[in-house]
């Protein structure tokens, strides 16, 4: 939902303050029209229902896998397409991954939304409504996790991004359950330590040497490794949480021993963890590790005291890594 919009129609029609936190309490809890608000005047509820759009975003495709993830194909209301997930899990946590921006300027080399043209950042409300979408899709399975991991870099769209994990607890979502990924955007790392939200670093690293990473990530020529990992120390010291590392698995590119030696080297396993992730192959030129390597490297990250899980993968016989269905209904544009 639009809230800006909303507050400025509930303002024009001389409706008390009152009433922009009774709609917003009803969309929070997954409402799917404005006549369900029964604690709204019902001429007022006319009045939103032409007016304003429950939703800023158009449903415009939707994948389900196997393992019951949901991934849908979203576009906002000026035609930028856009991406979020729905992860079920075993243990009962339903995490939502959503994007911060439509595209992205970064361009890195293995991600599908790297190749795609940036188009704009995500209002505050675009993003709840990425949410919102999977709360009003089925009720009784809302999110309870979330993750900044969808397309764009979180750190670019920082205003935005805070705004939406501010109202984030209206919809279950804790900030301690709630994860913003960077791929090393400084001044980003910088504010969110500096936020008084208890919310959680996620720092996409793919490589423990300049040369390498900056190959992969082109980020990397305007902040180095060395000054990433130093922010992130810093965040550290700040909030005392650790910082979690995600590292997408390439066959013959950094998944051998050394490179698993090198990360050990550069990463303090008390600030660390690091996640290991199987690559969800897009049209990029790389393919992902098998099986047996994945479990080296991380019983090598393990021998030198650094914890490391192997992320489950989620959503492989769809469309599920970041950016391949909104990039391939672009190109069908």
């Amino acid at each position: 939902m639009d809230l800006t919009a909303l507050e400025q129609l509930l303002a024009d029609r001389g409706e008390p303050a009152f009433r922009a936190t009774q709609v917003w309490e009803w969309v929070a809890h997954g409402a799917s029209s404005y006549g369900e608000m029964s604690n709204l005047p019902l001429a007022l509820r006319g009045a939103l229902t032409e007016t304003l759009p429950l939703s800023s975003l158009d449903l415009r495709g939707e994948q389900i896998a196997a393992d019951g993830t949901v991934k849908a194909l979203l576009r906002t209301a000026d035609g930028r397409p856009l991406e979020t997930v729905l992860m079920r899990y075993r243990d009962g946590r339903q995490s939502v991954c959503v994007s911060s921006q439509s595209g992205c300027p970064l361009t890195c080399t293995f991600c599908a939304t790297g190749a795609m043209r940036f188009g704009r950042n995500l209002t505050a409300g675009e993003i709840l409504d990425q949410v919102l979408h999977f709360r009003r899709r089925d009720a009784r399975s809302a999110p309870s996790h979330l993750v900044f991991m969808g397309m764009g870099e979180p750190m670019l769209n920082l205003d935005n991004v805070l705004a939406a994990c501010r109202r984030l607890p209206d919809l279950g979502i804790t900030h301690r359950r709630t994860a913003i990924s960077t791929v090393g955007w400084i001044p980003g790392i910088e504010r969110l330590a500096a936020s008084d939200m208890p919310l959680r670093l996620a720092l996409s690293l793919h490589a423990a040497d300049d040369a390498l990473r900056s190959e992969l990530m082109p980020v990397n020529d305007r902040y180095p490794l060395a000054d990433v990992l130093a922010a992130c120390r810093e965040y550290h010291e700040r909030r005392r949480r650790r910082v979690f590392v995600e590292y997408v698995m390439l066959a013959g590119v950094n998944d051998r021993s050394e490179q698993a030696v090198a990360l050990a080297r550069v990463l303090d396993p008390a600030i660390f963890k690091v996640n290991l992730i199987p690559y969800n192959p897009t049209d990029s030129p790389y393919e992902g590790s098998g099986r047996a390597a994945i479990a080296a490297f991380k019983a090598t990250l393990e021998q030198r005291g650094l914890p490391a899980t192997v992320r489950l993968t989620r959503g492989r016989d769809i469309d599920a890594a970041c950016g391949q269905l909104a990039g391939r209904a672009t190109t069908a544009a």
